[in-house]
């Protein structure tokens, strides 16, 4: 039984993720309501979580690196990887699949069925396939490629836009999957000032629905019309949006992503915010990687943080890998943020037994 303290309730860590540590259909697209219109969020993706303290420049020897580290090295190793099959082959080169996706420090799914060891190269037509027998290149033909705002890495690699590789991998992984990548495609493109384009996440999410109604024809597109309704613009790392996920099938309403607490601030001064948050109830989960636990630092801050939401009345669930690790480990964790919702006067209908990704989509497209 898991036991609440002071406002934050605990759970253990055990492996648990679908990502790594990251005939046509024509069918109307569907916009929730709450993201009609604009809102706020404090977008962190790919940094660590909270690092905006003074102290955030100091990293614990015997830390685990955080997701944006881990991130920044792959694609540092991408970025020479694919540098160096281009000046084999004499030529520019423009990267999509997983590639693209390390080239832009965006986490892997790892369920996707490609080999992503290997280097996937893009071209719009047949006539302009690059062609090799070289082993690490796999050569893939996307016809929208030309309309596509690919990204320059250096005068050698081109990385295909995310709006393009999201749709591409769309074949390629579960559904769930598709609907963590769609998140991670929109932090990552929020956090990088050159795609961003002044766009905050609600409007890269509004694009993104856009981006689909524009582009009719492509194989994985149905999935990709199911899975807009429950991508969360805000979210911050694959694992916070599995959590999302887990809670909403359960019926809990959906929760708002890395939510800033109004009046809360840490001794820097830094904004507090909360990964998943219901603020009429005053209710938040926190999803603590290993890094939380491992880093000194970390450790500290998040201290200081869940003391200030103590303090003003915030009830602070602690999710961990284990908290998703199997359908039993997501069904009492959901119970325990349900019941904590349902006392501050939060009202629906809770499902024991989870309803599917699937299902909730078509509950969203057709009430």
């Amino acid at each position: 039984m898991n036991r609440m303290t002071d406002g934050i309730t605990n759970y253990g860590a055990l492996p648990g993720s679908i990502y790594d540590q990251p005939p046509e259909e024509s069918e109307a697209v569907f916009v929730p309501p709450e993201f009609a219109g604009s809102f706020s969020t404090d977008s962190k993706y790919p940094t660590s979580r909270d690092s905006s303290s003074p102290n955030s420049g100091a990293h614990d020897s015997a830390a685990t690196p955080t997701m944006s580290e881990s991130l920044a090295q792959r694609r540092r190793d991408m970025v020479a990887r694919c540098t160096e099959e281009a000046k084999r082959a004499g030529k520019k080169l423009l990267f999509g699949m997983t590639t693209s996706l390390a080239l832009q420090s965006v986490p892997i799914p790892a369920d996707c069925d490609l080999d992503s060891a290997k280097l996937h190269t893009v071209s719009s037509v047949k006539s302009k396939r690059f062609r090799t027998r070289h082993a690490p290149l796999q050569t893939h033909i996307w016809k929208h490629a030309a309309k596509a705002a690919n990204v320059e890495m250096n005068q050698h690699v081109f990385a295909l836009d995310l709006f393009h590789v999201w749709a591409q991998l769309a074949p390629y992984v579960s559904f769930e999957s598709l609907i963590v990548l769609g998140d991670a495609v929109i932090a990552a493109t929020s956090k990088q000032p050159v795609l961003a384009k002044d766009r905050d996440a609600a409007a890269i999410y509004q694009d993104l629905v856009k981006f689909v109604e524009q582009f009719t024809r492509f194989r994985g597109r149905p999935s990709c019309v199911r899975a807009l309704p429950l991508i969360s613009p805000g979210a911050d790392s694959p694992k916070e949006s599995e959590e999302r996920l887990s809670l909403v099938a359960h019926g809990i309403p959906r929760p708002v992503a890395n939510y800033v607490v109004p009046d809360a601030a840490f001794a820097s001064g830094a904004p507090i915010t909360l990964d998943l948050a219901w603020p009429e109830f005053k209710v938040a989960v926190e999803y603590d990687g290993d890094h939380h636990r491992t880093s000194k630092t970390q450790w500290r801050r998040d201290q200081e943080k869940r003391g200030v939401l103590v303090g003003r009345r915030w009830l602070v669930f602690v999710a961990t890998a284990a908290s998703i690790a199997n359908e039993d480990a997501r069904a009492e964790f959901a119970f325990n943020v349900a019941r904590a919702l349902a006392s501050h006067g939060a009202v629906f209908e809770f499902h024991v037994v989870a309803m599917s990704l699937e299902e909730l989509a078509q509950s969203l497209l057709w009430p």
